[in-house]
């Protein structure tokens, strides 16, 4: 048996992980919240299963290997600190966790390589590019591929769009109201280019000059999300050295990055960029929230009447408590009408680099999203992550339905709108 860790031998974090043992208080409203706990059934794969886990290591009970595979099957959607009454803030738990104890916990050859692939290559558009190119020569050797490694094959897209590098400056369409820089985004910016577009044409339109800091990479919320502290730092701070402080606001369009960039004063506790990652984090906002305080310009009505579903992205309704925001921007357009799906703010499954970590669980989170898509009859979807709409995309074209609604940006929608484009 293991010895206990003392609270000060955690760092900074000690506290914070302390405090949210404590706080918890095992009533089990997290339950009917947590998506992985509805899955598969098992107390220890809830949030307050996962704290008692937690909470086991740290006091030397438990083995960090055999609370490990809970942990792992964890997707980060903070659906249980919407639902706690306690007020337990699990995110200063589990992240903390992740950084320090999951990080020592040994791992198999397999899983090691997976991560090591995983982080070398989502982060880096040009990387990524190229790991695409070579996914399409891995589909055909598909059948001996290990089988850790087939998610990422069956995850990256046939084709990429060309590279669409982003203006430094865009100017404000008319007087201007406001002064941005713009986060373009990894994975984003090499899967789907055409949602920055759209960002920047609905901020230009309503008087926003928008930068895009040229040396600007990853944020580094994919690695801190699955305990990869040291690589999200690295990032980070490139995006605290090539964030201007002469801007309003710095805007994400991108619901982990803008969530995992709020939480830069926790990623650097204790370091020397603590106040500086902290200053930065409180000039984060995401751009449907950006939009909603500054006001737009209606856009034209809809040809034709149109439903549109919206998707809450777990980073955005649970992390940051946003729903309003998006949903008054979608129904400024006259003619669409915006729907809700079925137990709406459940995860979709993709949570990062969840559906390569965990594709099982998060194939059937997949599932049923896509199904609850279709049984609004919608005639598009609209979100705030690229994450979920890879995940949506993926899982709507699983099993020939005939409604296969296409799965669009907000940011999208509304520039769609401007231009007197937007159908179903």
């Amino acid at each position: 048996m293991q010895h206990r860790i003392p609270i000060e031998d955690l760092g900074p974090h000690g506290s914070a992980m302390a405090d949210a043992v404590t706080a918890c208080v095992h009533c089990g409203f997290c339950l009917p919240a947590c998506p992985t706990y509805q899955e598969l059934g098992q107390e220890m794969d809830s949030p307050r299963g996962r704290i008692y886990l937690m909470k086991g290591v740290l006091e030397g009970s438990i083995e960090p290997e055999n609370a490990q595979p809970h942990i792992d099957r964890c997707l980060g959607c903070m659906a249980c600190e919407t639902a706690c009454p306690s007020g337990v803030e699990y995110h200063k738990l589990l992240l903390p966790y992740r950084a320090s104890i999951s990080a020592a916990t040994p791992r198999t050859t397999m899983e090691r390589l997976q991560r090591w692939l995983v982080l070398r290559t989502l982060p880096y558009p040009q990387r990524f590019r190229l790991a695409a190119r070579a996914a399409r020569l891995g589909r055909l050797l598909r059948p001996i591929t290990p089988a850790a490694l087939r998610p990422m094959l069956d995850l990256v897209p046939e084709s990429l769009p060309a590279a669409d590098p982003l203006p430094e400056v865009t100017h404000a369409v008319g007087p201007r109201r406001a002064r941005v820089a713009l986060l373009a985004g990894c994975v984003q910016q090499a899967m789907d280019p055409r949602i920055n577009r759209a960002t920047i044409d609905v901020l230009t339109r309503n008087g926003v000059e928008v930068i895009v800091p040229r040396e600007q990479g990853c944020c580094g919320a994919l690695a801190w999300h699955v305990g990869a502290a040291r690589d999200a730092r690295r990032s980070a701070r490139d995006i605290l050295k090539t964030s201007p402080a002469d801007v309003d606001a710095i805007v994400v369009n991108a619901a982990g990055c803008s969530s995992g960039m709020k939480e830069y004063p926790l990623m650097f506790a204790g370091e020397g960029e603590e106040q500086t990652a902290r200053a930065l984090a409180e000039r984060v906002v995401d751009v449907s929230v950006f939009l909603d305080r500054l006001g737009i310009e209606a856009p034209p009505p809809v040809d034709a009447p149109l439903r549109v579903a919206y998707h809450d992205a777990c980073h955005l309704c649970h992390a940051q408590q946003i729903r309003a925001e998006p949903r008054r921007l979608l129904r400024s357009i006259d003619g669409v009408e915006l729907v809700e799906l079925n137990d709406g703010e459940r995860c979709c499954g993709s949570a990062g680099t969840y559906n390569i970590d965990q594709p099982d669980v998060a194939a059937e989170l997949g599932r049923k999203k896509a199904e609850a898509v279709r049984l609004t009859k919608c005639d598009l979807v609209a979100t705030g992550n690229i994450g979920c709409m890879v995940q949506m995309r993926t899982h709507l074209a699983v099993g020939g339905h005939n409604h296969m609604p296409p799965v669009l940006h907000s940011m999208e929608v509304l520039s769609l709108a401007y231009a007197g484009k937007l159908r179903g």
